[in-house]
């Protein structure tokens, strides 16, 4: 503890914290820090090799199937018209072919009910149908 004898009362204690060498030692520490940062980030630089190919490959062909859902809750498979029975149909040969399943777009109109879509996904989800995206219009 300090004292200040400038005071009337010289013998008192002063009870205030010096914090400057505290912060001295925070900056320090900080600027260390940002100096080794760098250096540790380096340590694992490798120099791959370049892959030069005479062929360019050709990107998997995708075969992704659309079931659209108008206004008046009408389903297409593709660009056909269907009905319920025959959606589910197309949904089982589709469960059942062998090879990677397919990603299956649900396209629903704006003003539709939303059970109409909960309805497909579903039928999706009973068939273990997992790849799902529900569109919507970008902007």
């Amino acid at each position: 503890m300090a004292r200040d004898f400038k005071r009337q009362n010289k013998l008192a204690v002063i009870s205030d914290l010096n914090v400057t060498p505290l912060i001295d030692l925070a900056f320090s520490l900080l600027i260390i820090f940002m100096i080794t940062t760098p250096v540790i980030e380096q340590y694992n630089r490798i120099d791959l090799p370049s892959q030069k190919s005479s062929q360019a490959q050709e990107p998997p062909e995708v075969d992704d199937q659309f079931i659209t859902i108008d206004a008046n809750g009408q389903f297409q498979w593709g660009k056909n018209t269907v009905t319920q029975e025959m959606l589910e149909a197309k949904l089982d040969e589709v469960a059942e072919s062998d090879g990677e399943q397919p990603t299956i777009h649900i396209r629903g109109d704006r003003s539709l009910k939303y059970q109409k879509i909960m309805d497909v996904v579903n039928m999706l989800k009973t068939r273990n149908l997992s790849k799902l995206s529900l569109d919507t219009k970008a902007g």
